[in-house]
């Protein structure tokens, strides 16, 4: 049987997975580009590994899937518990749009201000050279929709504010909680650069966890980061297609 340090353990693991995951499939990636290029190319590898992200993101989102639901699992953990359920007098409706509201103004938010306020802070300094995030997304549209409309909201919002923040606001006070909540969903995005970090973790995940508290569930901030994709998405459409 495990102890409960030993079960909380694996909150951290189970935050954790994302962000290793993708850089041991970075990894990968770069070892499987070398050899089909058997090194004769070598200048070409790094926009090769770019330009399979999307596709990583699909199978990086099926993987946390499985992660997730063997933790809960082995937490003894259903879907209800982890917040997919109404409270009394809650409706679905009305749920799906408290979040959807808050999740479009964040998307024209993101859309006009905040993705060139991204912009302008990687030409100061980043890691990660200005502009490109959008086109390292947009280089294969499909898998890249499929990662972030069909799977990203329900898995991340399943892992950082239904199993994690359930298990956090166990462990700790509500605002250490929700600081650490927004801390492991900004560091999932840590390919995207350091002020990309602080974009998803602060304000997106910022908004998610204080739906998930305030309303109890995560349904509303699954509509938000459902409406909020479907945005960023037809965005990186439009400009990779522009």
């Amino acid at each position: 049987m495990n102890s409960p340090s030993q079960k909380f353990g694996r909150v951290w693991w189970t935050l954790l997975a994302a962000p290793i995951l993708f850089f041991l499939g970075i990894v990968a990636a770069s070892v499987y580009f070398g050899v089909v290029t058997q090194g004769q190319n070598v200048e070409a590898i790094p926009q090769m590994v770019a330009d399979s992200t999307p596709y990583q993101l699909v199978v990086l989102q099926i993987w946390l899937l499985f992660i997730l639901m063997k933790s809960m699992k082995r937490d003894g953990l259903s879907w209800k518990d982890i917040g997919w359920k109404l409270q009394d007098g809650q409706q679905l409706w009305r749920e799906a749009l408290i979040g959807a509201v808050p999740g479009i103004a964040l998307a024209l938010l993101y859309v006009y201000i905040l993705s060139p306020m991204l912009t302008s802070l990687q030409q100061i300094w980043d890691y990660v050279p200005a502009g490109e995030l959008l086109a390292t997304l947009g280089a294969s549209l499909i898998p890249f929709a499929i990662a972030d409309v069909l799977f990203a909201p329900f898995v991340e919002e399943s892992i950082y504010r239904g199993y994690g923040l359930t298990r956090l606001l166990g462990r700790f006070s509500q605002p250490l909680a929700i600081a650490l909540s927004m801390f492991f969903f900004g560091i999932l995005h840590w390919t995207g650069g350091f002020w990309y970090i602080l974009l998803t973790g602060i304000v997106a995940g910022g908004l998610f966890a204080w739906l998930r508290v305030s309303r109890k569930n995560i349904i509303a901030p699954f509509a938000a980061h459902l409406t909020l994709n479907i945005v960023e998405t037809i965005f990186i459409i439009t400009t990779i297609g522009g």
